[in-house]
């Protein structure tokens, strides 16, 4: 297993950083990359096994190709790039700000995983980090649920189309993350607890699951395809 090499974008922090531990923990080869040079070194020092990182700035399209040259030969790609842009009230949501999420979200999902074939093994994978708001109906995500859904739905058309290489996706629901910081202490707290009472399983999740929620598509051979939802069932609770 350790010979497998994973490339988590994204991977300084949350979810990404979550997944890394995890898949280390397995015994893989990891590189994680982010645009904050300095919180990617933080985020190594903090890991245990053979991980590397690499500055990347997945926003920005022209130099993503050199980018994944540098790192080379990878057997599996997980995409988990956070973006809050687009969100508000359909009626009030700032186009601007809509067009915003999709170019560092959507866009940078789908270039990413284009920049990266030419080094990614034939029998590995991509996994796509979306979000619950495409498969929810709650309001106020009008924006948000578009960008995700859109990431979802590269799964499987990319399933067929670069077969053999599996390609899923994984949908979070609300998880205790630093993409919440915009939010004090104060604001948190009741923050989550209005989404635990929403959620059957009486709680927001946690950033390891949805780490092996990652975990589980890139060493599962025969799932390709899917959306795997990892939301507490919240999706279900409105």
């Amino acid at each position: 297993m350790s010979s497998q090499h994973v490339v988590i974008v994204g991977g300084s922090s949350g979810i990404g950083l979550a997944a890394a531990t995890h898949l280390l923990e397995k015994g893989y080869r990891v590189t994680i990359t982010g645009r904050d040079a300095a919180k990617l070194q933080a985020a190594v020092q903090s890991l245990d096994g053979d991980v590397s990182a690499a500055t990347m700035d997945a926003a920005d399209f022209n130099r993503l190709a050199n980018a994944f040259q540098a790192i080379g030969p990878l057997d599996h790609l997980v995409l988990a790039l956070g973006g809050g842009n687009g969100a508000g009230p359909f009626a009030t949501v700032d186009l601007t700000d809509l067009r915003k999420g999709f170019e560092e979200k959507t866009m940078a999902h789908f270039a990413c995983a284009q920049a990266c074939l030419p080094h990614l093994s034939r029998q590995g994978s991509i996994t796509f980090v979306s979000a619950v708001s495409a498969q929810a109906a709650m309001p106020g995500t009008a924006g948000l649920g578009a960008i995700n859904a859109a990431i979802a739905a590269l799964a499987p058309i990319l399933t067929v189309e670069l077969k053999p290489i599996r390609v899923n996706c994984v949908s979070p629901g609300v998880v205790d993350t630093p993409w919440w910081d915009f939010l004090s202490a104060d604001q948190k707290e009741p923050t989550f607890a209005s989404f635990a009472a929403r959620t059957p399983v009486g709680r927001v999740g946690r950033p390891r699951e949805i780490a092996e929620a990652i975990g589980f598509l890139i060493g599962n051979g025969f799932t390709s395809g899917h959306t795997l939802i990892c939301d507490g069932g919240i999706r279900l609770g409105q």
